[in-house]
């Protein structure tokens, strides 16, 4: 069982910048997996913002590109988000996850992925 931990949300203006972190523990979990970052604005659906694996490098939303970048560090078993010029809209509960395996054309799709973590808060103030 894999266990995924985020940290590092808060409320900020816009313009600002964030960095969220998922620490990754559990048996079976190594630097094979594909990780994502996802995010669920109040009634929306949940949506996939950007994922990496180790081969195939980082994929991301089209909302995102240019302002957030995906990252891991496999030695703390931790993985990233930075995210840059923060817009009212990026306002959502952020989630990573994390699935056995690399990456594919479903990344974006949260039933591709077999774990979670229970989620941060990202407010964006206008």
């Amino acid at each position: 069982q894999v266990q995924l931990v985020e940290s590092g949300g808060g409320s900020v203006q816009a313009g600002g910048s964030l960095r969220l972190s998922c620490l990754a523990s559990g048996y079976g979990y190594s630097s094979r997996y594909c990780m994502g970052w996802f995010r669920q604005a109040p009634g929306k659906e949940r949506e996939g913002v950007a994922a990496i694996d180790s081969p195939l490098g980082t994929r991301y939303a089209d909302s995102v590109k240019g302002r957030f970048t995906i990252s891991q560090d496999n030695a703390k078993n931790t993985l990233y988000l930075q995210m840059n010029s923060l817009k009212p809209e990026d306002t959502a509960m952020y989630y990573c996850a994390a699935f056995q395996g690399l990456c594919g054309g479903s990344w974006r799709r949260d039933y591709f992925y077999n774990y979670w973590g229970q989620g941060t808060q990202v407010t964006v103030s206008s």
